[in-house]
């Protein structure tokens, strides 16, 4: 399988040599200027040194802002240990299942230019898809009861599956089918998904899957523009999102982190060397699930646009109805995704107040990075590692801190 492809307060920050490059473009303010507690804020720097003294994790990138403005911005330990490179600012990240949103995104875009309907069957863009039918196990395998919606990519209950996330029959024909092939093309995976039966009846279950490189699918098919330049014209530029592409071109690889994992005796090994890399060759197959790489002032970027409900720095993206849609849960009554939480149009959505406040919307990758945005508290918090497989250890240590840090509305 070839897939495997945001902390001290702001005037430490200063310190930093980059700093003036950063501080030029991203609005920066004091977190008593927002509400939030200097001396519990700075309590991030020490929990996440601690995971990389105890070889969790190789380095990281933490950045916070509130109410438009960044309170926090720290990088530690290393992008690559071997080389002997610390964690920059502008370090470059896989962000993996971090792309879905952004192919929400641009699927929303097109919702509004009414090229696209969200009640829509997903074969009125993919006429293959009409005769699906449902895995059963005796081989009679069964009709669509309803068929799957563009709705149901979104929120992850199409009967799609992944193939590597599971150990059914089904997930074993993904695996069988290569249906995620880096040299292949999104016709090439739709082809091949066309041949192979749904897990469950689609807007069922919710169940994570390729549903969002489907979706990318028909980005590209209704807007007439291959994935990538759809993102490039449409969201990177508007929103100066510089670094976040399909990969990494030859200027920029001396930015791109190395990607870890366990070794087996204990500590870390890389898994993905940054110079021998699949992501400096740019793809054939724009995964709109999981292709991109970024960096955390970017991705703030992408997030910052949301919590403003569609528009940064006078560019308008999406109308605020249509990200307070995407926002919301979408699942049907009768589907859980899991106690906290239901599913928007590219989120999770958390449906209660518990330790973390209802209403927060966000999604991590496999390499483990995270992002979160709490609309209540005007909050953005963006927590990059790179470890596979995934962990939400580095998202587990700093969220608790980050939230009690809040002090005012």
């Amino acid at each position: 399988m070839k897939t495997t492809r945001l902390i001290i307060v702001i005037t430490a920050l200063c310190l930093l040599p980059s700093c003036g490059a950063y501080a030029g473009e991203l609005p920066i303010t004091s977190a008593e200027d927002v509400g939030m507690s200097p001396e519990k804020l700075a309590q991030v720097k020490p929990a996440v040194q601690a995971l990389i003294d105890n070889g969790k994790i190789a380095g990281a990138s933490v950045i916070v802002a509130r109410k438009g403005k960044i309170v926090l911005f720290e990088n530690f330990g290393m992008m690559d240990r071997d080389a002997k490179k610390p964690m920059q600012p502008d370090t470059i990240f896989r962000i993996y299942s971090m792309t879905k949103p952004i192919t929400s995104a641009a699927a929303m875009m097109l919702y509004e230019e009414e090229k696209l309907s969200l009640d829509d069957p997903v074969s009125k863009y993919i006429p293959k898809f009409k005769s699906l039918k449902v895995y059963a196990e005796s081989g009679k395998h069964e009709d669509q009861a309803r068929e799957m919606s563009v709705r149901d990519l979104f929120r992850h209950t199409s009967g799609l599956t992944y193939g590597f996330f599971g150990n059914t029959p089904v997930d074993k024909m993904y695996m069988a089918r290569s249906v995620f092939d880096w040299d292949s093309s999104l016709q090439d995976m739709i082809n091949k998904l066309s041949e192979i039966p749904l897990l469950y009846q689609p807007s069922t279950k919710w169940h994570y899957s390729v549903s969002t490189d489907v979706l990318g699918y028909i980005v590209q098919k209704v807007s007439g523009q291959p994935l990538d330049k759809f993102f490039r014209t449409r969201i990177f530029k508007p929103l100066k999102m510089k670094d976040t592409a399909f990969h990494v071109p030859a200027s920029k690889v001396d930015r791109f982190a190395a990607c870890y994992g366990p070794k087996l005796s204990g500590g870390l090994r890389i898994v993905d060397e940054p110079a021998k890399s699949q992501y400096l060759k740019k793809p054939t197959l724009f995964s709109g699930g999981g292709g991109l790489v970024s960096t955390a002032r970017d991705y703030m970027r992408f997030c910052r646009m949301l919590l403003n409900k569609g528009q940064l720095d006078g560019e308008r993206l999406l109308r605020p109805e249509t990200v307070e849609m995407m926002t919301t849960n979408q699942l049907p009554d009768s589907v859980k995704r899991d106690k906290d939480g239901g599913f928007g149009l590219g989120f999770s959505v958390r449906l209660r107040d518990d330790k973390f406040p209802k209403g927060e919307y966000g999604w991590g990758g496999a390499a483990s990075t995270h992002f979160w945005i709490s609309p209540r508290d005007e909050l953005i918090v963006i927590a990059l590692s790179q470890y596979m497989p995934y962990s939400a250890r580095l998202e587990n240590t700093v969220k608790p801190i980050i939230y009690d840090s809040v002090l005012s509305p």
